[in-house]
């Protein structure tokens, strides 16, 4: 029997201590420090001493907006922080380690920020961090260490995916993956002209249905097809690949009404996107039936042909215009972001692909 049609070992607490939580307690950070920090342009000869923000005045002017996300931004961290704590630390004792942890972290942004000049380190800020991680570390205690691992979503993602926890992965970050602007629906991938060179195409005109149809259906029967190989034989896997487009979908419109407004809502749903998911969706349920080793040479296919696409052929012009209209304001180092996920998804999971590949061509 496959290694990932095996039911996952029963988890036995409270012996049992949480990898995952640590993982994710320190990739949230490296996030944190991402989002703080960024651009990077640290200038060290300003003058400005690193503790100067500890000893200034509060800002004159206080917003609503600014405190919320300085307190929301850290209720994520201490929250995971208890669980990663489990099981040496338990209950207030790992509550005061993630304060503790939350606060320095906090420290250590606002004092590099001192030398960023695009940014403002303040007392507020930090104070806010420290009680959005004691919120998170709060809310944590009274679900226990059974939360993370009897709850209905870990039980129904343990049927789905077995112990292919890099399946999982990344799963979960594909929708993540759409939410930058991008000329083609799903058009993950797209990495410039620095490595394909620029293209003069003149005055010849390319039909924009039919181009954004046809990466639209590659990108997503490929994406599904490689997903696919990281779920279980017996998982419904065609409902499972589909409901990951539908949520997709919403969170793409909800951030696209955030950066261009709630009136642009559906102004990535053009009639190439709705015909290539409605194509890549009949085609996967087809392909769905082939032996794995099939499914694998038919995503690699499609990723390669739909990224030398998605690269290659010009951009939308009615894409290119609507970017003028793209006002990022507070979202813009959340849209940084989100590039870097978009550009950084597919080779991961190519090398993933190859991985699963070579490890399927060694049992046989």
């Amino acid at each position: 029997m496959d290694q990932k049609d095996q039911r996952p070992y029963k988890l036995v607490w409270p012996l049992q201590a949480m990898p995952l939580a640590r993982a994710m307690s320190l990739s949230y950070a490296l996030l944190i420090v991402y989002v703080s920090l960024n651009p990077f342009d640290f200038d060290f000869r300003n003058g400005i001493d690193a503790w100067a923000w500890v000893q200034a005045p509060l800002p004159r002017f206080i917003t609503l907006f600014d405190v919320s996300i300085n307190i929301l931004a850290y209720i994520p961290f201490g929250f995971l922080l208890v669980f990663a704590a489990y099981p040496r630390w338990r209950n207030f004792v790992a509550l005061s380690i993630a304060l503790v942890l939350s606060a320095l972290l906090a420290l250590s942004v606002e004092t590099l920020q001192s030398w960023v000049p695009t940014r403002i380190p303040s007392q507020m800020d930090w104070w806010a961090n420290i009680l959005g991680g004691l919120l998170g570390g709060l809310l944590a205690i009274p679900l226990g260490p059974q939360w993370l691992s009897g709850s209905v979503i870990r039980r129904r993602f343990d049927q789905w995916f077995g112990l292919n926890w890099a399946a999982c992965a990344l799963f979960l970050l594909f929708p993540w993956s759409q939410i930058y602007p991008q000329s083609s629906w799903l058009g993950t991938g797209v990495w410039g002209h620095a490595i394909f060179g620029s293209i003069d195409w003149g005055t010849l005109v390319i039909n924009q249905i039919a181009q954004e149809t046809l990466i639209t259906a590659l990108c997503w029967l490929g994406v599904a097809l490689l997903l696919s190989s990281g779920l279980r034989t017996n998982a419904p896997q065609w409902r499972i690949l589909n409901g990951l487009l539908c949520l997709t979908v919403v969170m793409k419109t909800f951030f696209t009404a955030l950066q261009f407004g709630g009136e642009f809502s559906l102004i990535w749903l053009t009639a190439g996107a709705l015909w290539g998911m409605v194509l890549a969706s009949g085609l996967l349920s087809w392909a769905l039936r082939l032996n794995q080793k099939r499914r694998l040479c038919m995503a690699l296919f499609c990723l390669f042909t739909a990224t030398i696409a998605i690269n290659v052929l010009p951009d939308n012009p009615y894409f290119i215009m609507n970017l003028r209209h793209w006002h990022q304001g507070r979202l813009l180092h959340f849209n940084e972001l989100m590039q870097w996920v978009s550009v950084v998804w597919l080779p991961i999971a190519l090398v993933w692909m190859i991985r699963n590949a070579a490890a399927l061509k060694l049992k046989h």
